[in-house]
């Protein structure tokens, strides 16, 4: 007869005996688990009204009582089944219309401890309670999805035709130029400069992307601009004809001998007429026709809280004044432009001296004045609609700078709230995610946004963690390589604040435009483009510590997301220098093989899709967490020491026995990776692995 030791070292007919004679074991503290997730809130999404099954975990034959809180209402748990390790514990609800508040109250004699979001407290604290938020939905297709991030201008040069040409015009006071050699890096002032790269280019790649794994392409913003980045929007109705289509070119090739008028001219042609305009819009309905044909998603940029000077409602330029179109004369034209209120204008005379406010006192970015003019209002959520509607049917839009919006809290959760109106009703499968640092608690009550980038959540933490360094390569902390107690402790306070929800669809980007390369954070050097020279950033760099951040985003709870040519090995400080061409034709392959080998891992379990997530082991430099559901388990160990370690990792957390195996999926270390396939058993539940130095390794349980 085979006698199985549990995780406490009993056998199952000792605990019950105990049980049965009314002696309480100690309470296991580490077997109490719930969750936000479909396995812990049935549904994990109720609609108003509708009925909800709580579900709590705790150690078989552990406790004398569960009972769930709701809204400070204690609500009695009944124990509705059980397996060799856990009871299930569950209470019916009913979920009204308004927004609920409720925790976990369990006890053991005269012991009591309570269970949120942040797990077992010894003492209340409803900042972290789990909520429900009636009728709030976020797309199903998010969850877990893998994003790939694309800054068009460096992707891929389609269409040379519609390049920026060298001297077409002048953007913050001197000319434009069109850089003819793809390779070569970004100059400290890059904004003026353009390598040629846009949504031909994309959909020339989209077999590449494909390959990859990708479930999401997001583009940085893709409207009329006069800038490389195209945060600095001159018509939101428009994709730029830059990087869409040029059908009417306005005249030769510009050369030398060009005056500025003509050179004015011929850019004033390219961007405002309206057969380039339309021809860019129908371009662009075929890309993302096409991406859904390969079950690809499409996120766009909106840029609402400020546009350009160059915006046709402000023309400070003139370029839509000296327009063969028939536009209305702009804000900074005329006085008694309709536009006049879309914008705060300072100073007593016209046009002269006038000003006008701008973000954070950049003059070609003037923020938009929403308050002054509720027809702004309007248009801004026509655009919001528009996009996410046919004929263009984008999946959702990413939002710049999302809570500077506006001249007032009140009026930015206001704005939200009909922004998410008019999207879910043209599209009510669209996504909504928010660019945001720090706490965004209130704008992810079921009414605003569905979710954020993830910065307070994965990237600041891992990067902390792993390498380090700050997240813009500006500063280097010893303390905080390897802190585990920062790591979880961050993680479990930002993950709780955000939500079940939006955590599950979150942006977990290692890098993105407007931070330094995670690659060249391994590096550990603390440097700028100015300071370093574009050289220095992918000098001492360590790609197994970037392997190891690369398991971590595609095993945390979200979606992970690639910024263009990660994958690839690119390399590259702060804003500009980090957003270097792709470079095709001389890509790092192992790290491309290694992305789509682990982006096959990744979608190929339900656990790491949308599963539960629990923290196993936290040593220095080394964390093992595991992610799970009813039919699968992955457990996630990370060594981020220099050394070779042994951990004894409490494998009967995920719901793993003596009676299952797990097997190595996927391992990296010094000096590459391997999906090399080796099984281990868990003795007693517990799981004794060797790891080697800089290493990660994924492990799934084996399905017989």
């Amino acid at each position: 007869m085979r006698i199985t030791k549990n995780f406490d070292g009993m056998t199952v007919c000792e605990k019950r005996l105990n049980y049965l004679m009314n002696v309480k074991p100690i309470l296991n503290i580490h077997a109490i688990f719930s969750d936000a997730g479909p396995e812990y809130r049935i549904p994990p999404e109720p609609d108003k009204d509708e009925n909800v099954k709580l579900r709590l975990r705790t150690a078989r034959y552990n406790i004398d009582e569960a009972c769930v809180v709701v809204n400070n209402n204690r609500i009695a748990m009944h124990r509705t089944f059980s397996n060799e390790l856990f009871d299930f514990y569950e209470a019916d609800i009913n979920v009204g219309s308004e927004k609920l508040y409720y925790y976990y109250e369990v006890r053991v004699g005269k012991v009591v401890c309570y269970y949120n979001q942040i797990g077992v407290m010894r003492d209340l604290n409803p900042f972290y309670n789990f909520q429900i938020m009636p009728g709030f939905k976020t797309p199903q297709w998010a969850k877990g999805a893998v994003m790939y991030q694309i800054f068009v201008d460096r992707f891929c040069n389609g269409d040379k035709t519609n390049d920026v040409l060298t001297n077409e015009y002048a953007y913050i006071g001197q000319h434009v130029e069109r850089v003819e050699e793809w390779d070569s890096r970004p100059n400290e002032m890059d904004v003026r400069r353009f390598y040629g790269g846009d949504l031909q280019g994309v959909m020339d790649k989209l077999d590449y992307l494909q390959d990859l794994g990708v479930d999401v392409i997001y583009f940085n913003p893709l409207f009329v601009s006069p800038s490389n980045h195209k945060y600095d929007i001159q018509d939101y109705d428009y994709i730029d004809p830059h990087i869409g289509r040029i059908t009417d070119d306005g005249g030769s090739l510009l050369d030398e001998g060009d005056n500025d008028n003509t050179k004015a001219s011929r850019y004033i042609k390219r961007v405002t007429g309206k057969n380039n305009l339309e021809a860019g819009n129908e371009f662009f309905a075929q890309l993302v026709s096409e991406a859904h044909r390969r079950n690809m998603k499409v996120i766009i940029d909106g840029v609402f809280n400020h546009c350009g000077s160059f915006n046709k409602w402000l023309d400070r330029e003139h370029i839509y004044y000296a327009s063969e179109e028939n536009y209305e004369k702009g804000a900074y034209v005329d006085r008694n432009s309709p536009y006049h209120d879309f914008f705060k204008f300072y100073g007593d005379t016209w046009p002269d001296n006038n000003s006008y406010d701008s973000w954070w006192g950049n003059d070609t970015l003037p923020k938009l004045n929403y308050q002054g003019s509720p027809k702004l209002e309007e248009y801004i959520l026509r655009i919001a609609a528009k996009w996410v509607s046919a004929p263009y049917n984008v999946d959702g839009w990413r939002l710049d700078v999302a809570a500077d919006l506006g001249y007032g809290t009140e009026y930015n959760h206001e704005f939200w709230r009909k922004f998410r109106n008019v999207v879910k009703k043209a599209n009510p499968d669209a996504l909504i995610l928010a660019e945001n640092y720090g706490d965004s608690y209130d704008w992810l009550q079921g009414d605003q946004w569905d979710t954020i980038m993830n910065y307070d959540a994965f990237m600041e933490p891992v990067t902390w963690f792993l390498t380090g360094m700050q997240k813009h390569s500006d500063e280097f902390r010893q303390d905080m390589l390897g802190n585990v107690d920062n790591f979880f402790g961050v993680m479990n306070h930002n993950m709780a604040r955000m939500g079940g929800q939006a955590v599950g669809i979150a942006m977990n980007e290692l890098s993105n435009h407007d931070h330094s390369r995670f690659l060249t954070r391994t590096n550990r050097t603390v440097g700028r483009l100015a300071s370093k020279g574009s050289d220095a950033a992918s000098q001492g760099v360590n790609k197994a510590v970037f392997m190891e951040g690369v398991v971590i985003q595609m095993t945390w709870p979200g979606a992970p997301t690639i910024y263009y040519g990660d994958e690839a090995g690119v390399c590259g400080w702060t804003d500009p220098d980090n957003r270097r061409t792709y470079p095709w034709g001389h890509e790092d392959k192992e790290l491309i093989a290694f992305h789509r080998d682990i982006i096959a891992v990744h979608k190929s379990s339900p656990a790491l899709m949308h599963g539960s997530y629990k923290m196993l082991v936290a040593e220095h430099n080394l964390i093992c967490y595991g992610r799970f559901c009813e039919d699968d388990v992955v457990i996630v160990v990370i060594n981020n020491g220099d050394d070779e370690r042994r951990v004894n990792i409490p494998a009967w957390q995920t719901g793993l026995t003596s009676h299952d195996d797990v097997e190595q999926v996927l391992v990296t270390y010094d000096g590459g990776y391997s999906t090399e396939r080796l099984g281990y058993s868990v003795p007693g539940g517990y799981l004794d692995l060797g790891l080697r130095r800089t290493s990660a390794v994924i492990l799934r349980k084996i399905q017989y």
